[in-house]
């Protein structure tokens, strides 16, 4: 069942990446007309910040591709790393460009160029329905995965550009603020900084299989050492396989008079109902005696996992 619902959950992803990847496409050539007509670089930074979109999206559907393919010999964990490596991928993408276009933008403070203000406001406004449009249809994918996350944050990045841009071109229409359109480059390029970093972060942290950071390891360890027949804990490890697949192994000392399978039962069904973690490998063992088990074995696994 848990296959099942991954399958049905990364043939949406890919859906909503086909459609905001249409839409990307078909914008970004008329905001790159518009910024040059109206010679407005917060538009032109928004322009092809929306082109990089179009290679993040793209690489995120691939990368959604890749996690659909089944476990082989040698990747017995499958390919679900290739939507956190595209997830890395976008973040670095992200920051990139946010410096690029910030340089830019500090060039403009000593010669400010002349911007046609509401042809500015026009076509961001154009850019700003787009990206509604495309962040209404990736939300959903991004809540629990971290390849869809890196997606939403670009489409993010580029409306939060857009309502510069739209700022910009209204202060230079009104009162002839010429410097408002570097100003604004400036503000956003702070702003998806900061989202850039956060995605490279939760995508190292993945890589570098670090507890998932709304779960407590040491919460987990006494949870286990209150279960009745466990007697200590030892080599405890949590770690994310890919996006919302967290697995759990650990060792489990219990007496000798004790019941294995029931201890190794109690533990299963404990981090599943109290931490929603159903992929486990638990080695129960006795006094010396090591009676070995996985999850998988269990009744009611191959469903699971």
């Amino acid at each position: 069942m848990h296959d099942h619902a991954h399958d049905h959950s990364s043939n949406s992803n890919r859906r909503r990446l086909s459609l905001v990847l249409i839409l990307a496409v078909s914008y970004s050539v008329v905001e790159i007309l518009g910024g040059l007509w109206t010679s407005s670089l917060a538009l032109l930074a928004d322009a092809f910040h929306l082109l990089s979109d179009v290679a993040a999206l793209a690489l995120s559907l691939f990368a959604v591709w890749m996690a659909q393919r089944p476990a082989t010999a040698r990747r017995t964990y499958g390919h679900s790393r290739a939507e956190i490596l595209a997830a890395l991928a976008n973040g670095v993408g992200l920051a990139v460009m946010a410096v690029m276009v910030s340089i830019s933008a500090l060039g403009r403070f000593g010669e400010p160029a002349e911007v046609n203000g509401l042809g500015v406001v026009f076509f961001a406004t154009g850019a700003l329905v787009y990206e509604g449009i495309s962040l209404w249809l990736l939300r959903a994918g991004a809540e629990h995965n971290l390849n869809m996350r890196g997606a939403w944050l670009h489409v993010m990045s580029d409306a939060l550009g857009s309502l510069g841009a739209i700022a910009a071109g209204l202060a230079i229409w009104a009162y002839g603020w010429l410097w408002a359109d570097p100003a604004a480059s400036l503000l956003i390029s702070a702003l998806i900084l900061h989202a850039a970093w956060r995605l490279v972060r939760e995508a190292l942290d993945v890589l570098m299989e670090t507890a998932p950071a709304h779960l407590d390891v040491d919460e987990i360890h006494t949870q286990l050492l209150e279960l009745a027949g466990v007697q200590s804990v030892h080599d405890l490890h949590v770690w994310t396989i890919g996006s919302g697949e967290i697995s759990l192994s650990s060792h489990v000392v219990a007496p000798r008079e004790g019941q294995p399978d029931k201890v190794l039962r109690s533990v299963r069904e404990m981090l599943r109902d109290r931490f929603d973690i159903v992929h486990t490998t638990i080695q129960v063992e006795e006094n010396g005696a090591i009676s070995t088990e996985s999850s998988l074995d269990c009744e009611g696994a191959c469903d699971e996992t």
